[in-house]
């Protein structure tokens, strides 16, 4: 077993309890505890040591795409269902193994939302029997790891409704005729043709938010060939490095790309490593390419991080909610929250 799996009981949790904000809650509601992408499972013992158990933890132990070294997806916790007490409830993250022949026929979801605290996010996996259960989550692990992500970017995306920075909306709104929302932590700005950089300059963990655009040709813009052309050719002009000849370049064979959902359209998402040339400075970085219907025109968002001596989930993490915040001209969408991605009936207010 990994040490950072931890059993926990009531005294081990008071130990771990930190509150944390940014979704909505009601009068008597109670903050959630737990730090970002920490997961409770609540599990029977057993289950959890046999390969029904291990399928799980090897989901939510699986390593986050894009990064240049090995970072697990979520820190794991679990709890025997008869210690899931009043405080464990109120943890943000939570999985609950339920596997009762007597009550169901075959495997499924159940997700609720700020059921004992807010904000939180409680996922209910129900099979009949523990070979049905270990194939469905096998089967739907993407479907698991993006419901918390996108839940804990969710909670970024509240704190950024309220807390982000006017200068670069505005900016970002007089250039591109887009609305976006920014930390207020990313102070140094620069602008170029049909490009914009707004960045912290800090020596380690080094935040960075950049928008461009383009014209619209053909489909074939959205390749992974299209876009690491299109985007070296801009960094090269706007990114340079400290000497002569350095310059941001993409590392194309640690590049993914693939098709997501922002806002109701159609998105190809891009994660992968940006080095610098001629330098041994580099890092990970995540871009949205979108089409601006209105102007047609290819609007990229990213962000990218420089932090050599520190891990970089939760860096890349906190400011990829930001590219889910971008509104296109003429959106008319406000609500800038990720779909969940699970479509079984929402429990929302049964407790």
């Amino acid at each position: 077993m990994r040490k950072h799996v931890f059993y926990l009981s009531m005294v081990l949790i008071l130990t771990l309890f930190s509150a944390c904000s940014g979704g909505k809650k009601g009068m008597f509601t109670p903050t959630s505890s737990g730090r970002a992408y920490e997961v409770l499972v609540v599990v029977d013992p057993g289950l959890w040591e046999r390969p029904a158990g291990r399928a799980l933890f090897d989901v939510l132990d699986s390593d986050v795409p894009g990064l240049p070294q090995s970072e697990r997806s979520f820190r794991i916790m679990y709890t025997a269902p008869s210690n899931y007490d009043a405080t464990l409830k109120l943890i943000r993250n939570i999985i609950i193994v339920d596997v009762n022949k007597n009550l169901y026929t075959q495997p499924k979801f159940k997700y609720a939302r700020n059921v004992y605290a807010a904000p939180q996010s409680i996922l209910t996996i129900q099979a009949p029997d523990e070979a049905s259960f270990e194939n469905f989550v096998e089967e739907n692990r993407q479907v698991i790891i993006d419901f918390f992500t996108h839940a804990e970017m969710n909670r970024q995306i509240s704190v950024l409704k309220d807390k982000h920075s006017d200068y670069i909306a505005t900016k970002v709104k007089s250039l591109f005729d887009c609305d976006v929302w920014v930390p207020g932590e990313l102070t140094s700005t620069k602008e170029g043709e049909n490009f914009f950089w707004a960045g912290t300059n800090a020596a380690t963990g080094d935040q960075n938010f950049v928008i461009y655009s383009y014209p619209y040709t053909d489909k074939d813009t959205f390749t992974k060939e299209y876009f690491v052309h299109k985007r070296d050719s801009v960094m090269k002009i706007n990114i340079p490095g400290a000497q002569e000849g350095m310059y941001m370049s993409t590392d194309s064979l640690m590049t993914d790309v693939r098709p997501i959902s922002v806002q109701g359209d159609y998105a190809l998402e891009v994660r992968g490593l940006w080095r610098v040339k001629g330098d041994f400075m580099g890092g990970p970085f995540v871009s949205h390419v979108r089409l601006d219907k209105a102007n047609q025109r290819i609007i990229v968002s990213e962000i990218f991080i420089y932090s050599p001596d520190k891990m970089k989930r939760n860096l890349v993490r906190q400011m990829e909610a930001s590219l889910y915040t971008l509104r296109l001209p003429g959106s008319k969408q406000e609500d800038a929250e990720i779909p969940v991605g699970i479509t079984a009936k929402d429990t929302t207010n049964n407790k």
